[in-house]
């Protein structure tokens, strides 16, 4: 082979090799550049996955949301504003017990069960009125509902008579029925049902029914809610009458037996 050709081949060999490297770099630009758009796309996924989640997670519930409702539905046998006065009793009793529970609080299930059939009897007696304001204070120190749901239920047995309100409200409180205060158990429509299934006047009752599982009172629920949280009453139950809390005697705490109330309430019917 002649120096010529060798020097020829060795040229066209380098032309070669300068060849594939640069078509090698082009392919490695084109690959590093899908990398980084991929990525990015990711990022973006990512982001927007976030971002949705963000927006989620601060939209309002169910609650919050009916909290702020104008057009409230209020159960019949209400007054005042937004329906959130509920007095039960005699138009000839000239006294009027206020009664502030929770639904879910344990201690009022243990007044109810001890104390609550002597209300009833004094409330039906004509010897005074029955003012009830529900709260949902426990709901919002677990991030619960049931505490809410039941006062919904309840306007729902409102909306029937005063007297089904007053017989489903003994049976939510009941022995049978009342849950430890860590079970949400009020939560559940189902639930709900079931306890007003031993209320004559709720039993089968469809307006009653369709009441509750469409919340149709769930934003007044909220309201009367809100009328507990401005009333200064810091805990459950509360009893007052004139202005002035009803306890048993020597202490702060509500009357949690029938002794007791029947002595507290008849120094406060005294005025």
């Amino acid at each position: 082979m002649s120096a010529r050709n060798s020097q020829a081949n060795k040229a066209a060999a380098r032309e070669r090799l300068r060849q594939e490297r640069e078509r090698q770099a082009k392919k490695d630009k084109a690959r590093r550049q899908l990398v980084v758009i991929g990525s990015t796309v990711v990022v973006l996924a990512i982001a927007g996955g976030i971002g949705y989640a963000v927006m989620q997670a601060n939209k309002p519930g169910h609650w919050e949301s009916v909290k702020d409702e104008k057009n409230i539905s209020a159960p019949k046998n209400t007054e005042g504003d937004n329906g959130t006065t509920v007095v039960i009793g005699k138009a000839t009793a000239k006294k009027t017990l206020e009664l502030y529970e929770d639904s879910r609080c344990p201690i009022c299930a243990n007044f109810e069960q001890s104390v609550g059939a002597t209300v009833k009897k004094d409330v039906d007696a004509g010897k005074y009125k029955l003012k009830y304001i529900g709260a949902t204070f426990i709901d919002n120190a677990d991030q619960g509902e049931g505490s809410k749901n039941a006062l919904s239920a309840l306007g729902a047995a409102l909306n029937v008579s005063p007297e089904a309100f007053s017989e489903y409200k003994a049976a939510l409180y009941s022995a049978k029925y009342h849950p430890q205060e860590s079970d949400d158990k009020f939560a559940k429509d189902a639930y709900l049902l079931e306890v007003a299934d031993t209320v004559p006047a709720l039993k089968n009752n469809a307006e009653f029914k369709k009441n509750v599982e469409e919340g149709t009172f769930d934003a007044w629920a909220m309201k009367m809610s809100a009328t507990f949280d401005k009333s200064g009453v810091q805990g459950t139950p509360s009893l007052k009458m004139d202005g002035k809390k009803v306890t048993a005697q020597g202490t702060d705490s509500p009357p949690m037996t029938v002794a007791q109330y029947n002595a507290a309430i008849a120094k406060a019917l005294k005025g």
